[in-house]
């Protein structure tokens, strides 16, 4: 029967019993008594006309991401060229910091400003962004054109140290001067053999499996740059070059019979070069030796062990060190290291360890992306160069290596190491930005400092608008 309830809604019902027979709920003449409201019914509800504006759609469920998605949004098309700017930008403006801490008591003991070595190193830092910048946005096509030209020029450099124009510093001739600019060609040789190589092999890579074709050219002329190193006295600086030449052959795919026989007479090559000077015979026997004179060979080694030991876990504070009290000898340089242990402990060492090995993987995202061999090639040679320099320097301050006089790359003190290195990785960045769909990815997001004025620009009109006054 249709009964009208007090709301005003009309429901129908209909009550059955057992035996069948309908009976009414109200007697005949009474007036019926409105029955209280329940809640409605399902059917009552979805059969609600829904008001303006809403949906009575069902909202769709979406399944959460799984872990694939998560990792895919960091294996991505841009995600090296990200990892190489970011990596770099921390690790020069910590070098940065460093060098004011370390080298401010050494200025205030030569009467100079405690920020006389901060500002020249944030000089050059300034004057290799550009570069840096300049390289990313280079082709590769116009370093494949410069490979030839580029090495000449820096063996024109090299050979400038042996005219009036070179200087010797701490017994190595290997600085060119030129008024108050003084320039290290060798770091310039870094870069230019690199390229050099990755267009050299990449070309005869169908061929290196004949002895003729995996050495020459690459043998005789890189031996000849190393040479020029050489005859400097920098052995440190020569054996970074030898493992460009290295790891370029290595990822070329020069037979391993060929590149064990070349890196023998490499390996002897250096033997009979630390020998015939008496005092990087001696560095390495007091390296060897378990007992050395702690005043002498091992007063630098021995002070930057106990700069790491006394920084302990978290550092002694930013500007606290102690051994950087004439203590250390070349803080600001060498074992820069050790100071940052000392003031930033453990967890300082480890980020910077963490930094160098984004840069790796970076850097191996680049080359097993690419199938470009001239591409890949020469960033073997850049990474081999700039990771396996910091492993190297790393080494010689905790003790693993006997001292050679090899910078950390991107945070001890030095210009031409810093602008070269960061021209380096500005080839590497050009390279990650010519990754399969990284170009495109890079145009479709647009800049940074456009997207977030526009997003503050929509913020404030928003909240300047004037809102509606609700009607009662």
């Amino acid at each position: 029967m249709t009964q009208t309830t007090g709301s005003g809604r009309t429901t129908g019902r209909s009550s059955t019993s057992r035996s069948s027979t309908t009976r009414s709920s109200t007697r005949p003449g009474a007036v019926p008594q409105p029955r209280p409201a329940g809640p409605p019914s399902r059917a009552a509800a979805s059969a609600r006309p829904a008001l303006p504006g809403t949906s009575t759609a069902t909202p769709a469920t979406h399944p959460a991401p799984g872990p694939g998605a998560r990792l895919g949004q960091w294996n991505s098309a841009v995600t090296s060229y990200y990892l190489l700017a970011g990596a770099t930008a921390i690790l020069v403006v910590l070098g940065l910091v460093m060098v004011l801490s370390s080298s401010s008591v050494e200025s205030l003991a030569g009467g100079q400003s405690p920020y006389v070595e901060f500002v020249s190193q944030a000089q050059f830092a300034l004057i290799g962004l550009p570069v840096l910048l300049v390289a990313s946005r280079l082709p590769v096509r116009f370093y494949r054109a410069v490979a030839w030209p580029g090495l000449g020029v820096a063996a024109l450099l090299q050979l400038l140290v042996f005219t009036p124009l070179g200087i010797e510093v701490n017994g190595n001739r290997n600085w060119l001067a030129v008024g108050s600019v003084v320039v290290q060609p060798s770091e310039v040789v870094k870069v230019a053999l690199a390229l050099w190589l990755g267009a050299v092999l990449a070309r005869k890579r169908p061929l290196l499996h004949e002895w003729k074709h995996a050495l020459v050219p690459v043998v005789p002329v890189a031996g000849v740059v190393i040479g020029l190193v050489l005859l400097g006295r920098d052995l440190g600086t020569a054996l970074v070059l030898m493992l460009i030449v290295a790891g370029a052959m290595f990822l070329a795919g020069v037979p391993g019979r060929i590149f064990a026989v070349a890196g023998l007479a490499a390996a002897l090559g250096v033997a009979v070069l630390a020998k015939a000077s008496d005092n990087r015979m001696t560095r390495i026997f007091s390296w060897l030796s378990g007992d050395c004179d702690v005043t002498k060979e091992c007063y630098q080694p021995l002070h930057g062990t106990w700069a790491l030991a006394t920084g302990g876990w978290w550092g002694l504070g930013l500007g606290e060190s102690r051994e950087k009290w004439s203590y250390l000898p070349e803080a600001q340089n060498d074992f820069i290291f050790a100071i940052l242990g000392e003031e930033l402990g453990l967890v300082g060492t480890l980020l910077v360890l963490v930094l160098f090995g984004l840069v790796a993987l970076a850097m191996s995202r680049v080359v097993r992306r690419h199938t470009d061999p001239f591409i890949t090639i020469t960033t073997a040679a850049i990474a081999v160069w700039v990771i396996g320099q910091a492993l190297v320097n790393i080494a010689v301050v905790i003790g693993l290596a006997p001292v050679i006089g090899i910078p950390l790359p991107l945070v001890s003190a030095g210009g031409s190491a810093l602008i070269m290195t960061m021209a380096a990785l500005g080839v590497v960045i050009s390279f990650a930005r010519a990754e399969p769909g990284a170009a495109e990815a890079l145009r479709a997001r647009g800049g940074v400092v456009r997207r977030s004025l526009a997003v503050v620009g929509r913020s404030r009109g928003a909240a300047r608008a004037p809102r509606p006054v609700a009607r009662r």
